[in-house]
């Protein structure tokens, strides 16, 4: 093995570089290195990820444009792909032509899918109850030879031996772009078809409680605009409308866009129910930015808008800060278990209530929500989640994508009230759904950490 010198510092031999290709000294980091070598000692059959599929190939890259659609055949993106699943709730749609035209982009059930740029690394398996026609952008897709488990091969490509063959063949590192060519030599080992099935059937049970989460989650939903009629709504664009010059003042908007009638559609919906503002439920505080310069490589977590979604906060491309510089946040920027934490900036709209502690602070782009009344917190969030709440947001903004969700445009944003029976039953499911997809995150970790162990006891 070559000599580790520091953590950073390694000497290769010359005979030990691995062509005039790769020469660059990121390449033969130690943690790689050390990685390798630990894999190399494991007494089973390996082979190369060429080897173990029919196909590993990158989905259509290039302008599309002239083929996006508001309904129509969903492209996968790289912020689709998450680690063992596909994320469904942010879809882009083409035309069905131009999902015809890209056959090699096409995506079936069994296949492997790792974002080839940006945040790259994760794998996602596509499952057997997924939509049917899916097509992919910038996305390698890696379709598994009967010969291996897919569902093995998903929780290796995922484990810290998967991640870091990953990392190391990306040029440029995390941020840069997999090499299709190097992903191919990406080495897996092959312990016996019933080792391979015991972790497999450990990552099926945690995909199928994320399938039962999500279905949840839309019973929920469905419940909500049901009940406020909203479920079958025509929201389709109105090429113009009439509007008092009086409400133009009162709104301090003139812009066309803010008066489409599909918003005030969803506005007297909501206002046949009982309904109060944001700013009367709760006191708003806007986190801080304290600035890159005060990111740490260890400590507590800063909590930025892509940590946060509707059903978690998640770790994605996690920044820290330090002890000192977290006690000096904490008083006024940690949140606080019962709090909902809601982005305003860059993807606005997402709303999570906290149903544990945590420790961290958040960036200026969230809010945290402090109820002034006793209210149903999971009832809320849904309800910010949803068309509802979406289409409110879209009207603050316009009609654009909104970059800054402005905190008195949060206060302004209406609530319906339904009966306390129907907000509880409500809430019954978004705890469910809550419940399943936290066993499910369990069992997906548990997964990894079986191959990780498999293979560092069989390197002793």
């Amino acid at each position: 093995m070559p000599e580790i010198i520091a953590d950073n510092i390694s000497v290769i031999n010359s005979a030990a570089l691995e062509g005039a290709s790769r020469l660059e000294a990121e390449y033969y980091q130690p943690r790689y290195l050390i990685f390798m070598d630990e894999l190399s000692k494991y007494s089973v059959t390996k082979k190369t990820l060429l080897h173990l599929c029919e196909k590993i190939d990158v989905g259509f890259v290039g302008p599309m444009a002239h083929a996006y659609t508001t309904n129509g055949i969903p492209i996968l993106q790289t912020q689709n792909v998450k680690e063992f699943v596909i994320d469904f709730t942010m879809l882009t749609y083409i035309q069905e032509w131009f999902h015809h035209v890209l056959q090699k982009s096409q995506v079936f059930s069994g296949d492997i899918l790792i974002a080839r740029s940006g945040s790259i690394g994760s794998a996602a398996l596509v499952g057997e109850k997924t939509i049917k026609e899916l097509n992919s952008s910038d996305i390698i897709i890696i379709r598994p030879k009967p010969s291996i488990n897919k569902y093995y091969l998903c929780a290796y490509l995922n484990s810290k031996f998967g991640q870091a063959q990953i990392e190391r063949f990306s040029s440029g590192g995390l941020q840069g772009h997999i090499n299709i060519s190097s992903l191919e030599t990406l080495l897996v080992p092959l312990p016996d078809n019933k080792v391979q099935s015991l972790i497999g059937e450990t990552v099926s049970r945690g995909m199928n409680l994320v399938t039962k989460a999500t279905n949840l989650y839309a019973q929920a939903e469905s419940r909500l605009l049901s009940e406020l009629g909203i479920k079958d709504i025509d929201l389709s664009h109105d090429p113009g409308c009439e509007v008092n010059s009086a409400d133009t003042i009162l709104a301090n908007r003139i812009d066309a866009e803010y008066y489409q009638l599909k918003y005030e559609k969803i506005i007297k919906k909501i206002k046949k129910y009982p309904y109060k503002a944001i700013g009367d439920m709760f006191r708003l505080i806007k986190g801080i930015e304290p600035g890159s310069s005060v990111y740490c490589e260890e400590g507590k977590p800063f909590i930025r808008v892509s940590n946060l979604n509707k059903f978690e906060i998640n770790n994605n491309n996690q920044q820290y800060l330090s002890e000192e510089t977290y006690s000096a946040l904490e008083s006024q920027y940690q949140p606080l278990k019962g709090e909902i934490l809601l982005s305003k900036d860059a993807t606005p709209g997402m709303a999570y209530h906290l149903k544990e502690q945590i420790e961290g602070i958040i960036s200026g782009g969230i809010l945290r929500l402090q109820a002034l009344l006793d209210i149903n917190k999971e009832y809320i969030c849904l309800v910010v989640n949803s068309l509802i709440g979406q289409a409110q947001i879209e009207r603050d903004s316009g009609g654009s994508v909104i970059n800054h969700w402005k905190p008195a445009q949060v206060k302004n944003t209406l609530i319906p009230l339904l009966s306390d029976k129907i907000q509880n039953e409500i809430e019954a499911l978004c705890l469910e759904s809550f419940s399943a997809r936290r066993r499910a995150k369990e069992l997906l970790k548990e997964a990894k950490l079986k191959v990780e162990e498999m293979i560092e006891k069989g390197a002793a």
